[in-house]
């Protein structure tokens, strides 16, 4: 079982880089999948008894290319094919594998964002190659059945052969409307490590360092894009509370109570330059520099109580007419809370439930929780509580909420607005059909 953890964990981490470096070899990105997770049962087979090898994606790789020239040689019985893959086989280093990482990744991105696929597929091809999720994890996340899910991506991957899209980042007159794809995407997999759809932990900073890797890479890609440089200005922003996020005993600490000094104050530089640049170039009214510009008023307080609520209300309101979603509507709420009192929040909030677009969103009866107890309304915030306990898939989520609901009329409940501005799942809604 230790093994069994490890190889999951190694497999969260290398299988962007493992399909993206056997796309380029077998230019498709469906049989890449497969490819990669015929080496994932291998390692699962294997490693228990030879121990994790030095280094695991080199492994991968090698066995992922070895099925590959058998299954040349099996079905396709080209010579010159099998000659190919088989040099590339016995060439695989840790040099190699790293020596294209960058540009296969990025490769990887705008195949699996290609405007063939809808946004729904694109962000769930994406998030589990790039981010390595179970299909089931993903199903959790868009809401939907884990056979619908399924589904969902082998109707992506078919879609992309039948297609013929080429394993390439594309340039000139091409590049532009696929962009849009895939910075969503990007920011898909940084809240998914940011705020953990499933398992024991609240967050996987590995999967917002990846997001981050990869929007400095789109940023260098097209220096002159403001939404580019506004998105990577966002994830700065908000990764550089990441530590704060959590005590010493892996318990969450909510916005408001967190230590300002175990904010990353290199990532908020980086994060409001970043910001900067995007209004600099005509881009301070998009989606991800307004919501940048939200987490630079966190940033920028040096304490909780000088954080500027109203400015961070009234910049709710640009985002809910340049993006607009029930998710900001319900962030916008916390902010209202915040600067006009919990009783004008409850008005929004309530109007969110009544028409049923967030109905298996936790946040949603978490905030209003919030806002109940501060209304000194302990028996229905509990009822709020422990609604939020049962429909969130994360494990500290439904600890925090489960702990917070037998004490609501003693709580001096802060506003979740840090999970509620960070959380995925709102995000994918955002892209549904």
């Amino acid at each position: 079982m230790p093994t069994h953890k490890a190889v999951e964990a190694v497999w969260r981490i290398e299988a962007a880089r493992v399909i993206a470096g056997l796309a380029r070899v077998v230019r498709d990105v469906g049989p890449a999948e497969d490819l990669a997770q015929d080496a994932l049962v291998a390692a699962l087979e294997q490693w228990p008894t030879s121990g994790i090898p030095d280094n695991p994606g080199a492994w991968l790789m090698t066995v992922a290319k070895r099925r590959a020239v058998d299954g040349v040689r099996r079905e396709v019985r080209l010579e010159r094919k099998v000659t190919e893959l088989g040099h590339t086989t016995e060439t695989t280093t840790e040099i190699d594998v790293e020596e294209h990482v960058e540009d296969d990744v990025l490769r990887l991105m705008f195949t699996a964002c290609h405007p063939v696929l809808t946004p729904p597929a694109r962000a769930a091809l994406t998030l589990k190659m790039l981010a390595g999720l179970r299909t089931e994890e993903i199903a959790r996340a868009f809401l939907v059945p884990t056979s619908t899910m399924a589904q969902r991506i082998v109707r992506a991957k078919k879609t992309l052969t039948e297609a013929r899209v080429p394993f390439e980042v594309p340039t000139g007159a091409e590049l532009a409307p696929r962009l849009a794809s895939v910075l969503g995407v990007v920011y898909l997999l940084f809240n998914e490590g940011y705020s953990a759809t499933a398992g024991p932990d609240l967050t996987r900073p590995g999967l917002c360092d990846e997001a981050m890797r990869l929007g400095r890479i789109l940023t260098a890609l097209v220096p002159d894009e403001p939404a580019a440089h506004g998105l990577i200005a966002l994830m700065e922003l908000q990764a550089s509370r990441l530590r704060a996020r959590t005590d010493a005993s892996g318990e969450i600490v909510t916005l408001l109570d967190q230590d300002r000094a175990r904010w990353d104050q290199l990532l908020i530089r980086r994060g409001l330059a970043a910001l900067d640049r995007a209004v600099a170039l005509g881009g301070g009214a998009g989606k991800y520099a307004v919501q940048a510009a939200i987490a630079a008023c966190h940033a920028r307080a040096r304490t909780a109580e000088e954080t500027d609520w109203g400015r961070i209300a009234a910049l709710y309101g640009v985002l809910t007419r340049v993006a607009p979603s029930p998710v900001v509507d319900l962030n916008r709420a916390v902010a209202v809370s915040m600067s006009d009192g919990p009783a004008a929040a409850l008005e929004l909030v309530d109007a969110l439930v009544e028409s049923n677009t967030l109905a298996r969103y936790h946040l949603l009866p978490a905030v209003r929780a919030d806002l109940l107890v501060k209304l000194a309304r302990p028996d229905e915030a509990r009822t709020e509580f422990n609604r939020a306990a049962e429909l969130t898939n994360n494990k500290e989520n439904a600890t925090y909420y489960s702990a917070a609901q037998p004490n609501a009329i003693r709580l001096d409940c802060r506003p979740i607005s840090e999970k509620v501005s960070a959380d995925r799942r709102g995000r994918a809604a955002d892209s549904k059909e």
